[in-house]
């Protein structure tokens, strides 16, 4: 078969995969041990390019999560729009390496776009820089870089040189129910966890900020303040006017987590909820949670360009000749590196700034709706529903991971469980751009039969609240 047709073929299975995960069970009965059994064991010799292709999808299909249907509810995962997904068909084929502009003037420019459209609909500073990462994971450590040189070099410490013995302790204050990537950062930059000065939070998960001006008086020398748009369990935000005042007031550098809940700066109608955030040091956010955009895709942007690149940029010279243009490894951790700018760029241009707005506020919308119905029907929901996250609790502990178990092995829907402020919760997220008020019916409907058979009650069917 030419390259053609294999292409094709692989588009075509490609294609209905995404067509049929709108009524397939959203997670695969097959577990991953069927899936390596099937693939065997390396041959001896080579094979047909089209045979290879047959294989991996006859092994592997059958343990696929349709997590691009629209009643996936785990982990804040979008559903990729189509335009972005098609971009990344082409990234793909086209084999660019996003390292500079030499490697690919292409993907360099379209990043550089990217970014700047991407900075105008977040409210963030035009002159910020940006770096196109793997998700926030990557793009938290590639800001806590920034701010760690930034932080250092203030008292006088060249870290980048002289590494971190010996030089000034950094203090790291953080919302006490940061996300987890945070503390990984911390480990994976050297600064360890043991510089955590964690920050009461009320029961929202919103940082107390009397309590952070107290703790920042009491720290000695270079300091970070990690705030929070959008807490992963709550969907909460910081009082980012009042925190980052407080911050800055005693010199740290300040870093918003916005894995999620950035992205309601793109709504004028959630934007008053991210007031502020403007305003601080370094942002990092994701693009294959609510921009709907492929794995793997997180962006980091930073207030200080000079920080973001004496962090991550090469200090030796190495490729060079690109005339000036923008390199964009010179802001991310890796150097050959996938033209990630392709499928972001596709995203917003498919969704426009109305299209962006009309996905972040329907989202929100139908996250009340699914707290409305479980909650009319008895169900605690244990957080304000402010975003997209709805937190659902059954009763006891074990009850409520029973019946998330039980929804789980449905195939209808799925969720995951959280652990907050000591409950176990069933943690809803609606984040898809395929999602509708149908599909919320029908996932409610399939939670509330779980909770009846486990309760051993009467409820009336899930319907429009």
């Amino acid at each position: 078969m030419e390259l053609r047709e294999l292409l094709i073929a692989a588009a075509a299975h490609a294609a209905d995969f995404r067509e049929q995960a709108a009524e397939a069970r959203v997670f695969p009965e097959t577990g991953p041990e069927a899936v390596r059994d099937a693939l065997g064991t390396l041959p001896e010799g080579p094979a047909p390019a089209a045979e290879v292709v047959d294989e991996l999808v006859k092994a592997a299909e059958p343990a696929l999560v349709a997590n691009t249907g629209p009643r996936y509810f785990g982990f804040v995962t979008g559903g990729a729009l189509d335009a972005a997904t098609a971009a990344d068909v082409l990234t793909t084929g086209w084999d660019q390496n996003g390292f500079n502009a030499i490697s690919s003037p292409a993907a360099a420019a379209v990043e550089d776009v990217a970014a700047s459209w991407l900075k105008e609909l977040l409210g963030l500073p035009a002159t910020a820089s940006s770096g196109f990462v793997t998700g926030g994971q990557a793009a938290n450590t590639v800001c806590l870089a920034a701010a760690r040189h930034h932080v250092l070099a203030r008292a006088g410490w060249d870290v980048e040189r002289d590494g971190l013995p010996g030089a000034p302790r950094i203090r790291v204050v953080v919302n006490a129910d940061r996300h987890a990537t945070i503390d990984r950062s911390l480990r994976l930059l050297g600064l360890g966890t043991g510089a955590v000065v964690p920050v009461r939070t009320d029961p929202q998960g919103r940082t107390d900020v009397g309590e952070l001006a107290r703790v920042l008086s009491d720290v000695d020398g270079p300091s970070i303040v990690c705030l929070q748009a959008g807490d992963v369990n709550t969907g909460s935000f910081d009082d980012f006017p009042a925190a980052v005042e407080a911050a800055h007031r005693r010199g740290a550098w300040v870093h918003v987590d916005g894995a999620v809940g950035l992205w309601a700066a793109a709504s004028p109608t959630l934007r008053p909820i991210t007031a502020g955030v403007e305003a601080a040091d370094s942002w990092s956010t994701d693009g294959h949670k609510w921009l709907n955009v492929p794995y793997d895709s997180g962006y980091a942007f930073c207030a200080h360009p000079e920080a973001h690149a004496a962090a991550t940029a090469y200090t030796a010279a190495y490729l060079t000749g690109q005339d000036g243009f923008r390199a964009p490894s010179a802001f991310a951790l890796e150097s050959s590196r996938r033209a990630r700018g392709f499928a972001t760029w596709a995203a917003l241009r498919q969704l426009g700034r109305g299209g962006l707005a009309e996905l972040v506020d329907r989202c929100c919308a139908l996250a009340r709706r699914f707290a409305g119905l479980l909650a009319d029907a008895g169900v605690e929901i244990g957080n304000e529903v402010v975003l997209n996250q709805v937190l659902a609790a059954f009763g006891d502990d074990e009850r409520t991971r029973r019946v998330l178990a039980a929804v789980q092995r449905s195939g209808v829907c799925w969720m995951g469980g959280t652990r907050w402020h000591g409950r176990e919760y069933m943690r809803i997220s609606v984040s898809s751009w395929r999602t509708t008020a149908g599909d919320v019916d029908r996932a409610a409907g399939a939670v509330l039969s779980a909770f009846r058979r486990e309760r051993g009650a009467a409820f009336p069917a899930a319907g429009p609240p």
